[in-house]
């Protein structure tokens, strides 16, 4: 049997280099073409490339948690019945199963979130060259108006790390390069990390996959972001009171109606009339772009960690609707079948910890967006009314906000008109367009 090498191809939207999610394929075993072989994660999706023709593993080159160039050598495989040796340029082109369904991007909005204008200014830098960094600390330097390929490298095989791009950025770059333009948002001076004691016994488990861009999104979210919160606390008399009229309607439409329809609506009522909230930052151009549509992210618990599939265009949907699409989305999150297009590109995040959810939280901003709102668990509580006391069906909703957008009395405006909203229902339907 004739060997070849199998390369890691050109996925395309300027994807460089993949991080290996899974291998579903062994030393040894025989596959045929088209079939399953590995699991890619970049910045874009996470896309599952296929075996190129018939034949059997012979080698596998990459790890799970490898970070691979685009070009880099993946699998070699023997070829079925002497295949010629000529097939093996055609295979190490070969793209692949390219599925955009997503085991794995978690909280990270792709590039579309934060569109450059059409024009860049002179001052900005363009990345140039074939450079070896993660995607992650290539999106960094997006951010940070750093052209990646300036930055001296100080990684292995003269790979670039994220403190190198922090370092250029504030200004402590060799070589005379010049520091990152006025219009980027420096980061600090990367902080000296050891590594923590562990005992023998103590076991480690690498950060990889979608708890690795998790880890990365708040990271940057927490160092970006200058965070404030706001809580206040809802009667849900009235709305448990809607909902339960509704409820029946739905069941005819097959839909499990859930409060979380509700607060979307009301969400999206008070969006309106706050539309600096439905928003994200582009910190290297220090813009605000106020999204055209009602984009909402809708975090969701998954095995594999927090995901925010996003309900596209709220506003045009009913309450049934929303509550389809809703369940849609939240099935794909667990099951790792969601689409590229559910994915990103959000303007505003509602974060539930249903029964779970405790007093309240303080929710991270998903970064770029400037606001996050945390939907806690339901309880009965003495309220006042008309000066008696009763028991009544109390929710607090908590918001974190970018306070370099958000200040704080229109952050709690907007608060304040969800709960009127929520604590009178009925105006979703007399009020919203």
């Amino acid at each position: 049997m004739s060997k070849f090498e199998f390369k890691l191809p050109d996925i395309g939207e300027g994807v460089t280099e993949g991080e290996i999610v899974g291998w579903l394929v062994e030393v040894g075993d025989a596959v045929t073409e088209d079939q399953d072989m590995v699991e890619v994660m970049t910045d874009k999706a996470t896309v599952t490339i296929g075996a190129p023709q018939d034949g059997t593993i012979a080698e596998l080159r990459a790890e799970v948690g490898d970070t691979v160039p685009v070009g880099d050598i993946l699998v070699v495989l023997e070829a079925a019945g002497g295949a010629p040796a000529a097939e093996e340029e055609k295979a190490a082109s070969a793209v692949g199963d390219i599925k955009e369904e997503l085991p794995g991007t978690a909280s990270i909005p792709p590039a579309a979130a934060t569109p450059a204008p059409a024009a860049a200014p002179p001052a900005a830098p363009v990345e140039s060259g074939p450079v070896l960094a993660a995607p992650a600390t290539r999106k960094l330097a997006r951010e940070l108006g750093v052209d990646i390929a300036q930055v001296p490298a100080t990684g292995s095989a003269g790979r670039v790390t994220r403190e190198d791009v922090e370092r250029f950025a504030a200004g402590g770059s060799a070589g005379g390069a010049s520091p990152a333009p006025a219009a980027a948002v420096p980061a600090p001076a990367p902080l000296a990390i050891s590594a923590p004691p562990a005992a023998p016994e103590d076991q480690r488990v690498p950060i990889r996959g979608l708890r690795k861009r998790i880890y990365e999104s708040m990271e940057r979210s927490k160092r970006t972001a200058a965070h404030y919160t706001y809580a206040d606390e809802v009667e849900c008399t009235k709305l448990i009171e809607l909902r339960k009229r509704c409820k029946p309607l739905a069941e005819e439409a097959g839909v499990k109606l859930t409060f979380l329809p509700f607060l979307i609506k009301a969400t999206v009522a008070a969006l309106k009339k706050h539309p600096l909230l439905n928003a994200v930052v582009d910190d290297a151009n220090m813009e605000v772009i106020q999204k055209a549509t009602f984009d909402i992210g809708m975090a969701a618990a998954t095995d594999a960690g927090l995901m925010v599939p996003v309900l596209r265009n709220a506003d045009r949907l009913s309450i049934v609707e929303i509550a389809q699409e809703v369940s849609r989305l939240a099935e794909g999150a667990r099951s790792g079948k969601l689409a590229g297009s559910d994915m990103g590109g959000s303007g505003f995040t509602i974060t539930s910890l249903g029964r779970d959810g405790g007093l309240f939280s303080t929710p991270v901003v998903n970064y770029p967006e400037v606001g996050i709102m945390g939907v806690h668990e339901m309880k009965k509580k003495p309220i006042i009314v008309d000066d008696e006391i009763k028991i009544g069906q109390v929710m607090v909703l908590s918001w974190s906000f970018d306070h370099r957008i958000i200040d704080g009395h229109v952050g709690a405006a907007f608060g304040k008109e969800i709960i009127r909203m929520l604590e009178n229902p009925d105006r979703l339907i007399i009020e919203m367009p």
